[in-house]
């Protein structure tokens, strides 16, 4: 029996990736871009680092499908063994940022780096499953486009803050809606698939709890001691 055919061609995902660049400009451009125009550009280190680190992966997101697409398979398994120090690089970058931004005594400690954390644990599941799954190209594929996926709420709540309300909890929820809709309309897309279409709705699946716990604003024990333990640390 002949397989249906697929209906996303993830060989043209990088084209689609280009837009999380003009994303994160969009969504960081008050907070952070602006500010080298400006004259105000007194970040520390782990700001640049950050910044660095995330432009890297999206970056390795545009070029990856391109090259296969371009049928350049040996350029592709370089970059794909970068990112193996890539990766780490990036976890490094957040965990410093948000220890640097979020001090022991800090009110809600563990909700504030909650929402960091939550990202990393997506992002990092994502990469293990693709990264497992590098022989087989309907779950690798998939598990790399959902890698990209997390970038987009950084970005996107907090452009739709500055550029339609200034209700924080408001741009918060518009965010998670547009990205339940994005894996949701994603899901429906190749419903009819054989192989990989599990990454997408997994995805939803980690995205639906760790947004229930943030938006009940549940303490959770273990992760309070974790977010002291973490603050106390001499990193930053």
């Amino acid at each position: 029996m002949e397989l249906a055919k697929p209906k996303l061609r993830f060989d043209s995902s990088g084209y689609y990736f280009i837009g999380l660049f003009a994303l994160a400009l969009l969504g960081f451009w008050p907070s952070y871009f602006s500010k080298f125009f400006s004259g105000k550009a007194g970040f520390s280190f782990y700001f640049h680092f950050h910044a660095i680190m995330m432009g890297l992966w999206i970056g390795a997101l545009v070029v990856q499908p391109i090259l296969i697409r371009k049928k350049k398979l040996t350029w592709h398994r370089f970059i794909g063994k970068l990112t193996y120090l890539l990766m780490p690089l990036l976890f490094i970058a957040v965990m410093l940022l948000a220890h640097s931004r979020h001090p022991l005594d800090q009110e809600n400690l563990d909700t504030a780096l909650f929402v960091p954390f939550k990202d990393l644990l997506i992002l990092g599941t994502m990469y293990i499953i693709a990264i497992w799954y590098r022989h087989d190209v309907h779950v690798h594929a998939r598990a790399m486009v959902a890698t990209g996926i997390v970038f987009i709420e950084p970005a996107l709540v907090r452009f739709i803050g500055h550029t339609f309300t200034s209700n924080g909890m408001v741009a918060y929820l518009a965010t998670i809606a547009i990205l339940y809709l994005l894996l949701i309309g994603l899901m429906i897309k190749e419903r009819k698939q054989k192989r990989g279409r599990w990454v997408f709705p997994l995805t939803l699946g980690m995205y639906i709890v760790v947004h229930a716990i943030l938006i009940s604003g549940v303490h959770i024990g273990i992760w309070q001691s974790f977010s002291k333990w973490f603050a106390g640390l001499p990193l930053t």
